[in-house]
């Protein structure tokens, strides 16, 4: 496994993820990648590329540098719904984690790694020709109920079922969001949702 090797080589350059969360990502990426599984990598959510950059990473190793996507409007979170309300995540506010698209690019060519495919919109005006045609692994961290919703419509029609979905913050108190629109999503399909930390780990059943 080249996971353990990949997480000492980058530094994070944010403190939204920490290498422990990264480290549990990377492996379920590389356990798919060993699978030869059809399909491209996607991440809904990227911020300043914390968690992109290993990703990257770790798909070069495996010669599939132009596999690789990533959205974010590039500001920020949006509004919030009733869905998201929590006294706990009072902090997370509209707009608040904005970032340049530039930023993203500067920490790509900080660490001399290859872009990847960006596209900056809000999730909900994306549509499925702004995807690749077939998705095998997908890392969605939109915070907020909507976010995650919209995204995981987007990537379910072309998600190869014998990949693996990684969601962020999932039975987390202060973003309550995330972990609604999983079960809203996912009530009536066929899958295992895992949590390790606050990661959702989802595979078709």
């Amino acid at each position: 496994m080249l996971t353990s090797s990949i997480i000492n080589q980058i530094n994070l350059v944010s403190d939204q993820i920490n290498k422990s969360k990264i480290k549990i990502i990377l492996d379920n990426l590389e356990n798919n990648i060993n699978q030869q599984l059809d399909g491209s990598v996607v991440e809904m959510g990227c911020y300043v590329g914390t968690t992109s950059l290993f990703i990257q990473k770790l798909l070069i190793n495996y010669n599939q540098p132009s596999n690789f996507f990533v959205y974010d409007s590039f500001q920020g979170l949006p509004d919030k719904t009733s869905e998201d309300l929590s006294v706990a995540g009072d902090q997370f506010q509209k707009f608040q984690l904005s970032c340049s698209k530039n930023n993203l690019i500067t920490n790509f060519k900080k660490n001399n790694l290859a872009l990847p495919h960006i596209t900056k919109a809000w999730f909900n005006q994306l549509t499925g020709q702004e995807l690749p045609k077939k998705i095998y692994f997908a890392f969605l961290d939109g915070d907020f109920y909507f976010s995650i919703l919209d995204s995981l419509k987007l990537i379910w029609p072309v998600f190869n079922k014998k990949g693996t979905i990684i969601i962020d913050d999932y039975n987390r108190e202060a973003l309550p969001g995330v972990s609604r629109a999983i079960d809203v999503f996912f009530k009536h399909q066929k899958v295992q949702i895992k949590q390790i930390e606050n990661l959702a780990i989802i595979t078709k059943n």
